[in-house]
């Protein structure tokens, strides 16, 4: 599938470029593209350079919360609510901490660090699945709230921003938190229409109305202010969850003796690996979504879609960031170049560069994580999995657009 995806990048560019020399006259795309191509691998090496401070920064922070603890206990809290959405489950399973750790570095906005966990939490469903080559519907549910990707804290995004020059990283918090919220809910109300799961279940509604609760009374809260005082609010909860994340994990892997230099250490050290890993990915994904650029051909295609919007008299300043939203369900590298992309060509702050980061934050890879995940263990039936996935994303992507006009139109 990524092979398909990255060599149609390159297909259409080397059409549109044929198009514009051919027909409009302009033999200088050629050297428009060979430049790209060489300004895009550049940047992924300055990407790359955050990109290891950053994850080991927090796999090494993640790794003294696992020792201390912190991922164990949010396990057994979440215990009885996954003993309803998950039955075939048994409860005390290690399939649960798995994925209870897969969700915190997905909250954490720990993409690469998610994945690895991810994989092991289902291969341990997948000795509890019947049959071997069809999903079981504990895999399902895994695997639409993974691509969903409830993104609490999108510390990737920030650190693309804090690359790109903004003043403040963290003005997209509030409008990620709400946008990945309806991707979520969407997942799961999906799924469990599709399994005929009862949420009306006294145990899930006991987890469910409060948090739709305090996410309501939260959005009405939102909506009484100014949008001044909304980026100021984002900004401010920003920093001060991250930070108070930090001071957290430390308190509370020191107050249970953990030797918590040495335990970053050895998960900072982890971080560094992966890290190092995802440069031939992000080169290669830069390079191609450079040359779409410089030979007109993404342009084109946002025209046609402009001039569609423009007829049903809408407003057009979020197709700019389409692009993102459009190859987000099937590469995650490809995703994050065009929203470094979108950064670098109209400006980290402008209207455009905000709905994308919103869009980056509020889904996962859908089609990568199906062919990962479920591809690791074997599995060829995905069942309803696709279709509740991608319904997610659409909501997501929607939930993005109209937040960002919410705050920033």
């Amino acid at each position: 599938m990524l092979n398909g995806l990255w060599l149609g990048f390159f297909l259409l560019a080397a059409v549109a470029a044929l198009v514009r020399w051919l027909i409009g006259g302009d033999p200088a795309v050629f050297a428009a593209m060979v430049e790209s191509l060489f300004a895009m691998a550049r940047l992924s090496v300055e990407v790359m350079i955050l990109l290891f401070g950053t994850l080991t920064l927090w796999l090494g922070f993640l790794r003294i919360a696992e020792k201390a603890g912190l991922v164990e206990l949010l396990g057994r809290a979440l215990g009885p609510l996954f003993a309803r959405l998950m039955p075939e489950v048994p409860r005390g399973h290690p399939a649960l901490g798995l994925i209870t750790l897969n969700f915190a570095a997905n909250g954490l906005g720990l993409d690469n660090a998610a994945t690895p966990i991810g994989l092991k939490a289902m291969r341990s469903l997948q000795e509890l699945n019947p049959s071997s080559t069809t999903a079981s519907n504990a895999q399902i549910l895994f695997l639409v709230l993974n691509a969903s990707s409830l993104t609490l804290l999108p510390v990737s995004i920030f650190m693309y921003r804090v690359q790109q020059g903004a003043e403040d990283p963290t003005l997209v918090f509030l409008p990620i938190l709400l946008a990945t919220s309806a991707s979520t809910l969407a997942g799961l109300l999906s799924v469990a229409l599709m399994q005929r799961l009862r949420l009306w279940d006294p145990v899930v509604l006991a987890y469910l109305i409060p948090g739709a609760l305090v996410l309501g009374a939260f959005m009405a809260l939102l909506a009484s202010l100014s949008s001044v005082a909304l980026a100021q609010l984002s900004s401010l909860l920003g920093n001060l969850t991250l930070f108070g994340l930090i001071i957290a994990f430390l308190v509370v892997g020191a107050l249970r003796k953990v030797q918590v230099y040495e335990s970053f250490v050895e998960g900072a050290k982890e971080g560094f690996d992966v890290a190092k890993s995802l440069l031939p990915y992000l080169v290669a994904m830069l390079v191609a979504v450079g040359a779409l650029r410089a030979s007109g051909a993404l342009e084109f295609g946002l025209d046609g879609i402009r001039w569609l919007i423009e007829a049903l008299g809408w407003d057009t300043r979020f197709v700019d960031a389409l692009p993102t939203a459009l190859v987000k369900p099937f590469s995650g590298s490809a995703a994050r170049a065009m929203l470094i992309e979108t950064m670098q060509n109209h400006g980290v702050d402008s209207f455009p560069a905000l709905v994308a980061a919103t869009m980056q934050g509020s889904t996962e890879t859908t089609f990568y994580v199906l062919a990962v995940y479920f591809g690791a263990v074997g599995i060829q039936r995905a069942r309803h999995a696709v279709g509740c996935a991608l319904l997610a994303d659409l909501a997501g992507v929607v939930a993005a657009i109209l937040v960002c006009y919410w705050f920033f139109g």
